[in-house]
């Protein structure tokens, strides 16, 4: 699967947010629920906080879905 470029207008994103967005989860506080249920990766490493700062170059890897790599406007 194809990397996917997620651009940000702002200094960072937190996981949550990354997750609404991109409609993996309905509202943000699915976002609870959706990582401890699915192994979700930061930049290689296990993480289940939804307030994870991703800032650019960061990338997120989720369980059937392209790998997600935050880049800035």
């Amino acid at each position: 699967m194809e990397d996917k470029q997620i651009t940000i207008d702002r200094p960072f994103i937190t996981l949550g947010q990354l997750l609404k967005e991109e409609g993996i989860i309905p509202t943000g506080g699915a976002a609870k629920w959706y990582l401890k249920e699915n192994r979700v990766l930061v930049n290689g490493e296990s993480d289940d906080r939804r307030g994870r700062k991703l800032y650019p170059d960061d990338q997120v890897a989720l369980p059937d879905y392209p790998t997600l790599v935050i880049k800035t406007k």
